[in-house]
């Protein structure tokens, strides 16, 4: 009686850390794999924010240039891209102070500022969890990794240095969330979201 109930025991334990290195190697290790824990509907102005890049030839703006626009009031949930949002910008000189995965939405969550002062003003950048974004995911979590960086869904936060970078985008106004929308030094409301950052250092 005993011996088959240590054989059970085994059995179970064995397959609860299958699970558990099934979950880490995949959810949170692979960031084309992410699984959101909240629904698209809970997400602001979710299907706004979850399109296709354009291809198109990008508008050339500074971080200074994003932080200097002009913040509306709060947009229904349900409002589509309008405006300012319809442009594709690029930011040919950044620096990437902070990146980790958003596990509510699985989105890439990036923060740039206009000089590596770590208490520079920054704007938020993200690279959503859609399939077209894989390789951009992949690839900067690729570059971080050469930096000494684990970014994944359970490593993340402020880069011990800043890192030049570039990034190709649609800006995006977002609203302030009653949870923190990232650090501190987010100043604006204001995102390039969907987003492609590559460091270029």
């Amino acid at each position: 009686m005993l011996k088959t109930t240590w054989s059970r025991l085994l059995v179970l334990v064995g397959l609860l850390a299958l699970i558990a290195l099934n979950w880490s190697c995949g959810t949170l290790k692979d960031i084309c794999n992410c699984l959101p824990y909240e629904p698209d509907i809970a997400d602001y102005r979710h299907a706004a924010k979850h399109v296709p890049l354009p291809n198109a030839t990008p508008v050339e703006i500074t971080v200074q240039t994003i932080l200097s626009w002009r913040q509306t009031p709060v947009l229904p949930p349900t409002m589509p891209r309008f405006g300012r949002e319809l442009t594709l910008f690029h930011v040919a000189h950044a620096f990437l102070q902070n990146a980790s995965v958003n596990l509510a939405d699985c989105d890439v969550h990036l923060e740039i500022s206009a000089t590596a002062d770590p208490r520079a003003p920054r704007v938020i950048v993200e690279t959503p969890v859609d399939s077209e974004y894989c390789s951009a995911r992949r690839s900067i979590q690729k570059q971080l990794a050469q930096h000494g960086f684990t970014l994944d869904g359970t490593h993340g936060g402020d880069l011990p240095q800043a890192l030049p970078a570039e990034v190709t985008g649609l800006a995006f106004e977002d609203f302030e969330h009653p949870q923190n929308r990232g650090t501190a030094e987010v100043a604006t409301l204001w995102e390039l979201h969907p987003a492609i950052v590559t460091i270029t250092q």
